[in-house]
């Protein structure tokens, strides 16, 4: 299985490497790391202009986009629903075996 991979630095400054598997029927891995850099970056200039929301409203508005683009594929329900569920439980399994580098803190 081929992987892309991603580093992610929070707005603190923590950095996690990430290996994310990708699917078979991945295209354009370039493409798709590009696509989450993007959202991500939407995220935090939302952040910027309107202000920090709960981290749960945060995720909630990303499982409902994601909801919506699922239905948005003319495909069954079904299928989409499970290829939904199959994309994020990966990712976040990928997530969690991220090497995690926390930012250093103090005074100088």
């Amino acid at each position: 299985m081929k992987k892309l991979p991603y580093t992610a630095t929070t707005r603190t400054g923590d950095v996690f490497d990430i290996e994310f598997p990708l699917h078979n029927d991945t295209v354009d891995a370039v493409r798709v790391g590009q696509l989450v850099s993007s959202l991500l970056q939407a995220i935090d200039k939302d952040f910027d202009v309107v202000g920090e929301m709960s981290n749960g409203d945060v995720l909630q508005a990303l499982a409902m986009a994601t909801a919506v683009r699922a239905r948005m594929i003319h495909a069954s329900q079904d299928l989409t629903e499970a290829i939904a569920k199959e994309l994020v439980g990966i990712a976040l399994g990928a997530v969690a075996e991220a090497g995690h580098h926390e930012a250093t803190a103090g005074h100088a």
